[in-house]
């Protein structure tokens, strides 16, 4: 499977925001079967460890685990979405750590939306790897 949807969309011609949009999806979807992972769990459970996980800090250790097997073109996608300007930044989060989840979740929009679900995947693994150790 490439894409839940079959769609002529070139992730190419998106804006940025519009990528971590699909971006943000794309990798709560991947820490919510992750954590399904660890067994049948309460929600409120699954949803507080899943939060703990997307929440911008996070997001950016989890750039950091892997910056260096980024392609050049991952890269570019990922600084892009780095420095979009944005409005508001939420209470818990710096700015810096904002702007690199919003470059972090434009990446994964941009492999998905290409269809490339399997760096999407081997990305994921990356950063949970040392989780699961």
């Amino acid at each position: 499977m490439d894409k839940l949807l079959s769609s002529d969309l070139n992730p190419k011609e998106l804006s940025s925001l519009t990528l971590a949009f699909v971006g943000d999806s794309v990798y709560d979807l991947l820490v919510r079967e992750y954590l399904l992972t660890f067994g049948n769990n309460r929600v409120g459970e699954l949803n507080k460890s899943k939060v703990a996980m997307v929440c911008c800090s996070a997001q950016t250790k989890a750039l950091n685990k892997i910056l260096n097997h980024l392609t050049e073109e991952e890269e570019a996608v990922f600084r892009r979405g780095r420095n979009v300007q944005v409005r508001s930044v939420p209470r818990n989060s710096t700015l810096r750590d904002y702007h690199t989840a919003t470059g972090l979740e434009a990446l994964f929009g941009y492999l998905y939306l290409s269809g490339n679900v399997p760096r999407v995947r081997e990305l994921f693994q990356l950063i949970i790897a040392e989780k699961d150790e």
